[in-house]
């Protein structure tokens, strides 16, 4: 259980922030970026909730699953790590948005084109998400770039997010149809 006495602390005001394993890093660490930016997509998700509560439960979910990817990111994984001495992002998780991306596309008609974003307010906010999770994610690859220890499943997860995102985005514009892509449209002949 977290429990916080004290909103504020003081300690970053010098530009620092600590991790999670009590190191302190500049908050512009590649690694503090990276959970910056997951932590941005659970706001854009809350977003999301209020304009579409029929999905809050899912949401919900997937909203603590990026606590646990932003817990995972902010401690780094040392060699010889234990399994379960950390909370770490865990396949089953990804497992499970696979199933509910199946669920939610199943009566969704195949696509014939790319998807503009725009259709529903909801669907809007799901495709601001999506891009937001995907820019988590090149965040998270460009922190293994530098050398740093990553789990694995983070990537995994959030590549599967920003997959159910796009989907949960075309099933809110089911009604009203998908907002397609016309190349060229606006071009002379």
């Amino acid at each position: 259980m977290v429990y916080l006495s004290r909103i504020y602390t003081k300690t970053g005001d010098d530009g620092t922030t600590g991790l999670g394993d009590g190191s302190r890093v500049s908050k512009t660490n590649p690694r503090v970026v990276a959970y910056g930016a997951v932590d941005e997509l659970n706001c854009v998700l809350g977003l999301l909730v209020n304009h579409q509560p029929g999905e809050m439960a899912l949401l919900t979910l997937i909203q603590n699953d990026l606590f646990d990817v932003g817990a995972d990111l902010c401690v780094p994984a040392t060699e010889g790590e234990q399994p379960g001495a950390r909370l770490r992002v865990r396949a089953e998780q990804s497992k499970r948005l696979e199933e509910a991306i199946d669920q939610l596309n199943e009566p969704l008609a195949p696509l014939t084109s790319f998807v503009l974003p725009g259709g529903t307010a909801a669907a809007s906010w799901a495709h601001l998400a999506r891009t937001v999770c995907r820019r988590a994610e090149r965040d998270v690859v460009a922190l293994t770039e530098t050398g740093a220890q990553v789990n694995p499943e983070v990537v995994i997860y959030l590549n599967r997010l920003s997959d159910l995102l796009f989907v949960l985005a075309r099933s809110y514009n089911k009604d009203r149809g998908d907002v397609l892509w016309r190349p060229g449209l606006s071009q002379s002949p």
